[in-house]
């Protein structure tokens, strides 16, 4: 019931977002071209590999058989321009985690399911991240994700709207548990890899973070649907990590956290690392959350530049945009754009702030400060949001240029606390409502938040 809900929210957001698109356009932009969708001169089946797709049978072994006659059939034919499409057929196809590798496609059919199985016993362990230090959720290592890629170049997941369902629930209730002993895994990461497409399928479940691009470059993330249940934990849509030039458009997302959060590292290791995330692009998502919407952070140590969001369409979500990071975290956050966002039934309609996240250790340095400046928030609606906004920035560390433009949030009817809070911020805002707090009032400001990309 929960997936064909969706799907109907999915089709009724899709109209709704792509009208307000066109008829303010004209043409639909994208930035999907980053990527180029290649042809596959190989095409083999998971059957061909003792694939059975009953739900019960373990394919582990055709999977990962099915991935190293890709790669040899990559070596015999002696150039990179040999690549494989390998095929899933409609059916259930049970299986433990599995590596993809370079120059393939990873193609569902209408009716195929790549299911992950519920045995965690066996499940393999990799090293944590440099930019993180440890697991994000424990110390030590972490769980592989359920499809991954290390080191890759040209790989594409698309298909006919089939499933890659995480099973997510036996981490979930691990977690709450508190008998983890490692991080949970994602559903898909790819680590320092290039050329990625990921299009028309369906991610649910996952254990922890769905779509999680970590060092990569020209990334192209378009026509999927995420989804996850709402107390399920940490089950972020999209998280592009410490990557540049990429593009989410196109996605309907009900998960248990952020709908897309772009993040560069954690505290002294992001810090060391010092890979930023820069060009992100997203534009007509869709979907509901009790968390944020569209995100920044709060692991930020790396920098994260020049990200646009636009035409986004949020329901019964807990923050509509929210730009969070913290003492320790060091990095920059700076040229953020937000625009074309409609909202409704929010508890806080926008939310930057400098307190937000936990740490690695305490070996953090306190001194450690983000440099927060030049955000830009403009053609903002909102109905039924109960506060309008919170803006705090860091008394030795103050935001700056944070522009508001043409931003409408109504509230909910009955008493309320005050629309704005700010602190440690400067800017300036234009024709906003409710009226915004002194600290962005500023005349001085106003040309440049004009101006601002």
């Amino acid at each position: 019931m929960f997936r064909a809900l969706a799907s109907n929210l999915l089709s009724c957001f899709f109209l709704q977002t792509l009208f307000w698109f066109h008829t303010s356009n004209g043409d639909l932009i994208t930035c999907s071209g980053i990527v180029p969708m290649r042809y596959r001169n190989q095409n083999i089946s998971i059957t061909d590999f003792g694939g059975v797709g009953d739900g019960k049978t373990l394919n582990t072994k055709a999977f990962r058989e099915a991935i190293v006659q890709i790669q040899h059939l990559r070596r015999s034919g002696g150039s990179s321009s040999t690549s494989t499409l390998l095929y899933v057929p409609p059916g259930v196809y049970l299986t433990d985690s599995f590596n993809l590798t370079s120059h393939m496609t990873l193609y569902l059919a209408r009716g195929a399911v790549i299911k992950a199985t519920q045995d965690t016993s066996n499940w393999p362990l990799i090293s944590p991240l440099p930019s993180y230090g440890r697991g994000r959720e424990r110390p030590g290592g972490r769980y592989m994700s359920f499809i991954h890629g290390g080191g890759l170049r040209d790989v594409v997941i698309t298909g006919e709207n089939g499933t890659i369902d995480g099973q997510g629930a036996i981490w979930w209730n691990m977690w709450r548990q508190g008998t983890l002993q490692f991080t949970r895994p994602n559903l898909v990461e790819f680590v320092n890899s290039e050329g990625i497409i990921i299009s028309n399928v369906v991610f649910q479940n996952s254990p922890f973070w769905n779509i999680h691009p970590v060092y990569c470059s020209n990334v192209v993330i378009r026509y999927v649907t995420i989804l996850a249940p709402s107390d399920s934990p940490n089950t972020d849509g999209i998280d592009p990590d410490s990557s540049s030039n990429v593009c989410i458009e196109d996605s309907f997302i009900s998960t248990g956290d952020d709908l897309v959060a772009v993040k560069s590292g954690w505290d002294e290791y992001g810090i060391a690392y010092g890979r930023p995330s820069s060009y992100i692009t997203i534009r007509r998502v869709t979907g509901t959350t009790s968390f944020a919407g569209i995100a920044v952070g709060s692991e930020t140590s790396g920098g994260v530049e020049n990200v646009l969001a636009e035409n986004i369409t949020l329901y019964n979500t807990g923050i509509g945009v929210n730009i969070k990071t913290n003492i320790g975290r060091g990095g920059f956050i700076k040229n953020i754009t937000v625009s074309e966002v409609f909202m409704e039934n929010m508890r806080t309609g926008i939310k930057i702030a400098g307190d937000t996240g936990d740490h690695p250790d305490n070996s953090f340095n306190p001194n450690a400060l983000p440099d927060v400046k030049g955000i830009t928030l403009k053609n903002i609606w909102g109905v039924k949001v109960q506060r309008a906004g919170l803006i705090q920035g860091l008394k030795n560390a103050p935001f700056t240029g944070i522009c508001l433009s043409k931003v409408n949030l109504n509230g909910m009817t009955g008493p309320r606390s005050p629309p704005w809070k700010c602190s440690d911020v400067s800017g300036a805002a234009i024709e906003v409502s409710p009226s915004p707090c002194t600290e962005l009032s500023s005349t001085e400001q106003s040309d440049s938040c004009t101006n601002h990309f």
